[in-house]
């Protein structure tokens, strides 16, 4: 026959045991609920938080290509801005060139208009010379300096380096427009300001040449001008409808992976609620009984 007897120790040590456990159920509950998270430290699922990890970095990354996506829609439209500007200007040139080449305009008419012409030049140089967040847009990548200088001097001071914007790894976008190839150099190379220059000149000139010209040569090199802007223009978009595409497949994967990282680390909080009123009327019942229990065999061991 055994020995064995249930000492008042052996009941006052399990007794405080099954509170320990209860009351550690219940902080788990409480912490859970608190936190709003179901794993709240690696050795509670290695899995779930090797899982939360590689999903979090995901997420981190698809908001850094968010913001560069976001990043060059902008930087686009402003672009984008500047030449609808810049187009409109060479349109107001065009129908000046028109009006000069009409036979019908003496010298001081022609020079009323070359000294519109000269304005609107300006103008197209500070349309070229447009800036996002301190940022040069028509510049390549010396985006710190104006590309080009108000004045005669027609040089572009810019580089046909590109600018990107990262939409994925391995996977970039061209944000730059190299406004060189429409303005040029202005130095008898055909292009927007040199054309411009040219007018001005045959405004100016008074002979017949030059009134023929205006109409012909001038008028010929200006819608190349334009076209070369409509192309220029074109792309501009064309970047846009990428970027804007990006964005939205970059927005769609970032709700699919937090879906995803919700599932795999945030607490069913209704359930958690519910197991907590348990586990806390659980607990305040073993204290009463505990209560009891202890009281008694402090009795028994006393007599």
């Amino acid at each position: 026959m055994s020995n064995d007897r249930i000492t008042p120790a052996m009941v006052t040590a399990g007794t405080l045991n099954n509170l320990n456990t209860s009351l550690a159920a219940l902080d788990r509950s409480s912490d859970e609920l608190s936190s709003g998270k179901t794993i709240l430290e690696p050795s509670d699922n290695p899995f779930g938080a090797s899982r939360v990890i590689d999903l979090q970095s995901q997420l981190d990354g698809l908001t850094a290509y968010a913001y560069d996506a976001q990043d060059g829609i902008s930087w686009e439209n402003t672009s984008s801005s500047a030449m609808s500007s810049i187009n409109d200007v060479v349109q107001r040139v065009r129908e000046l060139v028109v009006q000069a080449a009409n036979g019908t305009n003496n010298q001081s008419d022609l020079n009323t208009i070359a000294l519109e012409v000269e304005q609107l030049t300006e103008s197209v140089k500070q349309d070229a010379n447009t800036e996002y967040a301190g940022q040069f847009v028509f510049a390549g990548t010396l985006t710190s300096a104006p590309p080009y200088e108000q004045g005669p001097n027609d040089e572009y001071k810019g580089n046909s380096e590109t600018v990107s914007r990262a939409l994925a790894p391995g996977a970039t976008v061209n944000i730059s427009t190299n406004i060189s190839t429409l303005l040029g150099e202005g130095s008898g190379d055909g292009k927007l300001l040199d054309t411009l220059r040219t007018i001005t000149q045959d405004l100016r000139g008074g002979t017949a040449e030059d009134r023929e010209a205006l109409g012909s040569a001038d008028l010929q090199s200006l819608d190349g001008n334009i076209e070369t802007l409509s192309q220029l223009q074109a792309t501009a978009g064309s970047t846009i409808d990428q970027l804007q595409s990006a964005l939205t497949r970059n927005e769609d994967l970032q709700t699919s992976i937090a879906e995803s990282l919700s599932n795999t680390q945030d607490t069913n909080i209704a359930a958690t609620s519910i197991a907590f009123a348990n586990e806390q009327a659980a607990y305040e019942a073993a204290l009463r009984a505990s209560a009891s229990i202890v009281q008694e065999s402090l009795l028994n061991f006393l007599q």
